[in-house]
């Protein structure tokens, strides 16, 4: 019985009730993965070894960095990702459970219901994720950071440190912020298909 739980678990995540939610199943699992975990890496995966500061001592350079990353971009957008699956996989797991079909998820008026709350979730997260990464990262990365570092050594006050590879996480962080505009117009558009789609049912009967 548990096996057939994750069966219709598995198929109900890849295989959502709307055209929509099943494109953004392949947009949100196949491009933004890929982009995130091939490209993110290269583009990030050195960054801490690579930035320097005036004077460039190891400690002064660790702290600096620590100041300019919060959190690595890699991290807070592996969160986010998993985050904004969350609702949907909390939908899927009680249809599972209730042996619901995906056919049946929009022809029952409280199924219905709930599978939009979990749309509506995902638009919330995926707005508070680009609230965040816009007060984290910006919306550009500059060649220099002033980083303030007289708690570490008085002598230090503020030191000049130079960001490797400015540009090209300019455009990659402009990309993170395409994808969340482009999952949010896609989780509206899907909300919209399924009120269509009822008021379809409702006329045919």
């Amino acid at each position: 019985m548990s096996l057939n739980y994750i069966k219709n678990f598995y198929e109900g995540c890849l295989r959502p009730p709307t055209v929509i939610g099943q494109f953004h199943t392949l947009f949100f699992g196949s491009v933004r993965m890929f982009f995130l975990g091939v490209l993110g890496f290269a583009v990030y995966g050195n960054e801490a070894l690579h930035f320097s500061c005036d004077p460039d001592r190891r400690e002064l350079n660790l702290y600096c960095y620590n100041q300019f990353r919060p959190i690595t971009p890699q991290v807070f957008w592996a969160l986010q990702l998993v985050t904004v699956l969350v609702p949907g996989a909390v939908f899927h797991l009680y249809a599972a459970c209730k042996n619901i079909d995906p056919e049946e998820i929009l022809e029952r008026p409280l199924y219905t219901v709930f599978y939009i709350i979990s749309v509506l979730l995902r638009i919330i997260l995926e707005v508070i994720a680009f609230w965040l990464q816009s007060h984290l990262f910006g919306f550009q990365v500059h060649p220099l950071y002033m980083c303030e570092a007289s708690a570490l050594e008085k002598a230090f006050n503020v030191s000049r440190c130079m960001v490797p590879e400015h540009f090209e996480k300019t455009i990659f962080l402009s990309a993170m912020y395409t994808f969340t505009v482009i999952t949010i117009l896609l989780c509206v558009a899907e909300i919209f298909e399924i009120l269509c789609r009822r008021l379809g049912y409702l006329n045919n009967q």
